[in-house]
């Protein structure tokens, strides 16, 4: 049997065990698409079962010449729908017209960069169940209080209600990796846009936790001039106790100041 050697350099560990595989696949609703981009497909494992699938169309993308040539030999109906890219560089409304949901066993050191793509086309990407490090699928999921919040948490909770669904372990891999995995479920709320200027509520929520171990106050003084405004309690705050609802707060009062 022919299969593909896992690329360091790509980050590949394939899935092997067939249960976990379809419980990832059942975990995507897919309700309001047509279509579903796998990033990262390997040899198939998710693949097989998102085929099975009949409300919708599996399209992959894949940046492993070997992998590609696997998925051509071992799912034939699949090969119009192959694209050999690297998802980071893809222009996806080229590809997608409407509405598509993202699934994939994601390679660890591409994880928060497919999230950050993922924010950028969040208006026609209403779904993504993902397998990432377990610490980072926690770390997206938690809320404010936490030591692990940071900035993709509040820059995906702003658009997306996150569901952390269950853990993988190391030896359900070839290779296995050296840390457990855990799948996660990003689902689009109905927030449209924000309350504030998008842009400078990106530029905030960076600076912060750039400089999380200080105030708010301490960390946004690039941004601040009037002294009445630094009086305001939320830039006594450090940013991992700050809600969404609060990051939207200080951008309007920075936004507004005189």
């Amino acid at each position: 049997m022919t299969i593909v050697r896992a690329k360091k350099n790509l980050g590949q560990h394939f899935l092997k065990d067939q249960n976990i595989a379809r419980k990832i696949v059942d975990s995507l609703h897919a309700e309001q698409v047509s279509n579903v981009l796998e990033i990262g497909p390997g040899m198939g494992v998710l693949t097989q079962y998102l085929l099975e699938k009949e409300n919708f169309t599996t399209t992959v993308v894949e940046i492993d010449t070997e992998s590609v040539d696997y998925l051509k030999k071992h799912f034939p109906s699949l090969e119009e729908r192959i694209i050999s890219k690297d998802f980071l560089r893809m222009k996806l409304d080229d590809y997608f017209q409407e509405n598509f949901a993202i699934i994939g066993n994601f390679p660890y050191n591409i994880s928060s960069q497919i999230f950050f793509k993922v924010l950028e086309y969040k208006n026609q990407i209403p779904e993504v169940v993902g397998m990432i490090q377990k610490e980072v699928a926690e770390r997206l999921a938690t809320g404010p209080g936490s030591k692990t919040y940071g900035i993709l948490s509040v820059l995906l909770q702003a658009y997306y209600d996150i569901d952390y669904l269950f853990t993988v372990h190391e030896q359900v891999f070839i290779p296995p990796p050296k840390v457990k995995s855990g799948v996660i479920r990003l689902t689009r709320n109905d927030r449209e846009k924000l309350d504030c200027d998008e842009r400078l509520f990106v530029q905030l929520v960076k600076a912060a936790f750039n400089q999380r171990r200080k105030t708010m106050r301490n960390s946004l003084k690039q941004f601040l001039r009037d002294d009445e405004l630094k009086a305001n309690e939320l830039f006594n705050l450090r940013p991992e106790q700050l809600s969404v609802a609060q990051f939207e707060s200080l951008t309007r009062l920075i936004e507004n100041q005189p």
